[in-house]
């Protein structure tokens, strides 16, 4: 092996790594933006349930 293959081999496993790192990156993103998505919904579901409704019966006909 001459210099010039392990040097092309070095910078092609360095790219590789650079690009496993960015997707990543960028699942982590979307994992944080799923994450907060759902929160925000469990919080307007919690905000629109009235805690008086059902709370009475009226069985009178």
């Amino acid at each position: 092996m001459d210099t010039m293959s392990i040097a092309l081999m070095s910078v092609g496993m360095h790219q590789q790594q650079a690009m496993q790192d960015m997707g990543v990156s960028v699942l982590k993103m979307a994992m944080e933006t799923s994450s907060e998505s759902v929160e925000d919904l469990l919080g307007q579901m919690t905000e629109s349930l009235d805690p008086n409704l059902g709370a009475n019966i009226d069985i009178m006909a």
